[in-house]
């Protein structure tokens, strides 16, 4: 009885992801200015595998690899998140060291309309923090582009554009 029960409770809210987790995208911020890569794949259904790469090409790069989970909220949002390695090496004025850093966040995805959706991500890098908020336009089911306000813990508050090729 207990089983059946549990069945139909959870049943009805068994969805599956929402949105897509393989991609390859490319981004670039202002003030200060910095250019990023990220690859993103799904090894899961709800576990995906995390590499990026950003810089402000003065001597410095922000490489981060690691592990997300992603899932269903309900047929229009996703709940997700990373555990990430970051390998950090800062611009030649800060006279800086490389350091390595550990990174957790979990943030969420909700489709507006069928070609806009919204995202945000709060999380912690060592003892700075992490937070992204913005729009993602998908203009077809392997493009979309991204206007957004981050702050990766590194370089501080920045605006940033992307562009998403999913696979």
């Amino acid at each position: 009885m207990l089983g059946l029960f549990a069945s139909l409770m959870f049943s009805q809210s068994a969805y599956a992801n929402n949105f897509n987790y393989n991609f390859l995208e490319f981004r670039t911020a202002t003030d200060p200015k910095f250019s990023g890569v990220e690859f993103n794949t799904l090894v899961l259904q709800n576990v995906h595998f995390i590499a990026r790469v950003d810089s402000q090409f003065e001597g410095d790069a922000d490489i981060a690899t690691g592990f997300g989970f992603n899932g269903p909220i309900n047929q229009f949002a996703d709940v997700f998140g990373q555990a990430l390695v970051h390998s950090i090496s800062y611009p030649d004025e800060q006279g800086k060291d490389r350091e390595t850093l550990g990174e957790f966040n979990i943030g969420l995805r909700v489709w507006l309309s069928n070609q806009i959706e919204a995202t945000t991500r709060f999380g912690k890098l060592d003892e700075n923090s992490v937070f992204h908020a913005g729009l993602r336009f998908h203009s077809t089911d392997q493009l979309s582009l991204a206007a957004e306000t981050r702050n990766s813990g590194i370089y501080g508050p920045q605006l940033a554009l992307s562009v998403r090729f999913q696979f």
